[in-house]
């Protein structure tokens, strides 16, 4: 289903007012990732995407046209692993954030 435009404007107000809501959701786009459930992950991480820096400056960020990180990012989506790091690389670095990884 289809997240409406109101939802989507929610979202973008509690990540830039909830910097615990924001950390959550990017982790949660890594874990799932992580898992294996990369439609999950892709979309958590596009909607993360739209709520922070968005894909315009993601662009400048990555040196990717923004049409292909969109594409690369939506359900039919298949990225690259290289493109992929680059993506998280440059949200790491506008968040000013560095992900840790813990094998249990």
């Amino acid at each position: 289903m289809p997240l409406t435009r109101d939802f989507r404007m929610m979202v973008k107000a509690r990540v830039q007012s909830d910097p615990a809501f924001r950390r959550a959701m990017y982790r949660e786009a890594l874990e799932a990732m992580l898992a294996g459930d990369a439609a999950t992950g892709k979309a958590l991480l596009r909607d993360y995407v739209n709520a922070t820096v968005g894909f315009e400056r993601l662009e400048t960020l990555t040196g990717t046209p923004r049409k292909s990180l969109m594409r690369m990012l939506s359900p039919s989506g298949n990225p690259g692993l290289n493109s992929l790091l680059g993506v998280l690389r440059a949200l790491n670095e506008a968040d000013d954030v560095t992900p840790q990884v813990r094998v249990a």
